[in-house]
């Protein structure tokens, strides 16, 4: 599925300690070293702190700052303070902040309309399967045997063949 507002999206999805972590990380090494350029969204349940306390972009922050742009000669980084009546923004409102990418790797967002592979490992905490109620998962990537009804079924340490199926099901697709 490619977006009408940037590049072609894959996301990760599955339970706490399902692999997901590693597994993108892994994707985005294969997919660089393919010579495409990644750009990676994460959502995280926890809070996001990316400035330290004693910095100057934290004073700005706590000074009332509702948005901070640190802007240095290798990265920037825009921090945004929210509040209870200012949720965090949906996955479609945080893609075209994204600079030019051939490919966006999600990781969570399990609700997103977007496809998806489904990690599973079975240490995860949650025994649940997210794909029979989510049309958008596109595969299952797992460390054991396990029911992936139609879906194709992937090792997941295997990150060249689940590359290689991104690469076919997701970048190859017209816009």
């Amino acid at each position: 599925m490619k977006p009408v507002y940037g590049p072609p999206v894959i996301g990760i999805a599955g339970w706490k300690n399902s692999g997901k972590t590693t597994l993108v990380v892994r994707l985005i090494e294969e997919f660089t070293r393919r010579g495409l350029r990644v750009a990676s969204v994460k959502h995280s349940h926890h809070d996001v702190s990316v400035d330290v306390e004693d910095t100057d972009s934290a004073h700005h922050r706590r000074a009332g700052a509702r948005d901070v742009v640190l802007v240095g000669p290798d990265r920037w980084a825009l921090i945004h303070e929210g509040a209870e009546q200012d949720p965090a923004p949906s996955l479609e409102n945080i893609l075209p902040l994204l600079s030019a990418a051939d490919l966006v790797i999600v990781e969570g967002f399990k609700s997103a309309h977007v496809p998806k592979i489904e990690a599973r490992r079975s240490a995860q905490d949650e025994k649940r399967y997210l794909a029979p109620g989510d049309p958008h998962i596109v595969a299952i990537a797992s460390d054991h045997a396990t029911d992936h009804g139609t879906l194709p079924l992937f090792a997941l340490d295997d990150v060249q063949a689940l590359a290689d199926f991104i690469s076919r099901t997701v970048l190859s697709k017209p816009g």
